[in-house]
């Protein structure tokens, strides 16, 4: 024996690869899975992509919701470029969006963090806060509506009290949209709390204990420790709230009526879309508003997504 052929058997070999045959159990185990997310696919399937799809589809046709469907290219497009009713229906969203989500957030970040200090019977206060949430919205709608009333409402009547000016909320161009924006960010303020308050409960204790040993106060702890590290909650609800608020309906149809001579000034893109469709059933038209509508949530939603890395921070 030489010694190459010594040292070729002091050599070790690579292991050979085995093919591994998936086992019955692993099997079984994967049919159970798809089995139990088999609803949630067909609800997804049923409800969500099949009607996306259609309404893609109707937004190239005229339809008034029972005849057959007659194909008409890129007409509602290029009716919707000159509507003026929808161009205003599309400022007055993006007017809502822009007040509704700032305040929402900023008031939803105030009251989560009054809500994680341990204080006696902050269960109570974390369930009056999330009232509002899991009101229903036709209720809401009626009970602000009597409190925006201009002759008995409570809202003036407190504002006649201490003197200061009483405005017809929901009949002055000035301030129905405005009006509507404080019932909505009332209404959003539960659902965006509790979130943030699940993101400041899972900071860890010990930022806070270092923090406080090298001397740093309240505001600064806040600032350079509870928002950078609640960003991933932030995010999350400034995604669903811009979601939210571009899709706003049911508080214009109920506090503004559908006769009201203001409505213009308070109409919505889905206020829009729900009249042109299931009002004057101009399906085909409506479904281009939705599908436009669409389009300009994934992009909002797109920018949100590939901005994120530039200031959300995750532990």
């Amino acid at each position: 024996m030489n010694a190459s052929t010594a040292s070729a058997k002091q050599q070790p070999q690579a292991p050979i690869k085995q093919r591994r045959n998936p086992s019955k159990l692993s099997i079984r185990e994967a049919a159970w899975g798809y089995l139990f997310i088999l609803p949630v696919v067909l609800g997804l399937a049923i409800f969500y992509m099949v009607p996306s799809a259609a309404s893609l589809f109707l937004s190239f046709t005229a339809w008034d919701g029972m005849s057959s469907p007659v194909f008409n290219g890129i007409d509602n497009f290029a009716q919707l470029a000159a509507d003026g009713k929808f161009t205003r229906s599309l400022l007055n969203t993006l007017l809502y969006t822009i007040a509704t989500v700032p305040l929402s957030i900023a008031f939803a970040v105030i009251l989560a963090v009054l809500l994680n200090q341990k204080i006696k019977g902050m269960v109570l206060y974390r369930t009056l806060y999330f009232i509002p949430v899991i009101t229903m919205p036709i209720a809401v709608g009626m009970v602000w509506k009597w409190l925006y009333n201009s002759e008995f409402g409570l809202i003036n009547f407190v504002l006649g009290t201490l003197h200061l000016p009483q405005p017809n909320w929901l009949f002055d161009e000035k301030f129905a949209l405005f009006s509507i924006v404080i019932v909505s960010v009332w209404t959003s303020i539960g659902y965006n709390a509790v979130i943030l308050l699940s993101g400041l409960q899972g900071i860890s204790a010990s930022y806070y204990e270092a923090a406080s040993l090298d001397g740093a106060g309240t505001l600064y702890r806040f600032f350079r420790i509870t928002l950078p590290l609640l960003t991933p909650s932030l995010f999350f609800v400034l995604v669903m709230s811009f979601i939210n608020s571009f899709q706003v309906f049911d508080l214009v149809f109920i506090m503004m009526g559908q006769q009201s001579s203001l409505l213009d000034s308070t109409r919505t893109v889905v206020y829009n879309i729900w009249e042109d469709g299931f009002k004057y059933f101009n399906m085909g038209y409506a479904s281009a508003q939705a599908f436009i509508l669409f389009i300009i949530i994934l992009v909002i939603t797109a920018f949100q997504m590939y901005f994120q890395k530039r200031w959300v921070h995750y532990q």
